[in-house]
């Protein structure tokens, strides 16, 4: 389960919107599976189609999640005129197999979704993509 208070949900949502037309992504920080913090990242490939962490930017922030004696909750971005469910594309480029993808569907602003998922690139077809419970409390 993750576990997502209300503000930490909008602030997914209002940074999927500013990034529009193209996807947004970042990283989420806390304790276990409850998030303390929303920390966004640069689509350094930015396309309303998939997203691309810089490298160097994932660790600096992995660091400062460590530094800060959290745990890295999830991996986020949103989908623009999608469902929040991992492309075949978000499953290639799952290479966290622990850690819960976080997907923002915005395709209806007026009724967001979030939802996540673990993601496994190596299980085999119809194994690679596990939902997560997310509680927004």
């Amino acid at each position: 389960m993750l576990t997502l208070a209300r503000a930490l949900a909008e602030e997914l949502v209002a940074h999927a919107i500013a990034d529009l037309p193209n996807e947004c992504c970042g990283m989420i920080a806390g304790v276990g599976g409850t998030a303390t913090r929303v920390i966004r990242a640069t689509n350094s490939e930015p396309s309303p189609f998939f997203y691309v962490i810089d490298p160097r930017e994932q660790m600096r922030i992995m660091d400062a999640i460590d530094d800060a004696g959290e745990d890295l909750v999830a991996i986020y971005h949103s989908h623009t005129r999608s469902a929040a469910y991992p492309s075949r594309t978000d499953v290639e480029l799952g290479f966290f197999p622990q850690t819960p993808y976080l997907i923002v569907s915005i395709a209806d602003r007026d009724a967001p979704v979030i939802r996540a998922f673990l993601l496994s690139r190596t299980a085999p077809e119809g194994e690679q993509i596990a939902e997560v419970p997310v509680e927004i409390a």
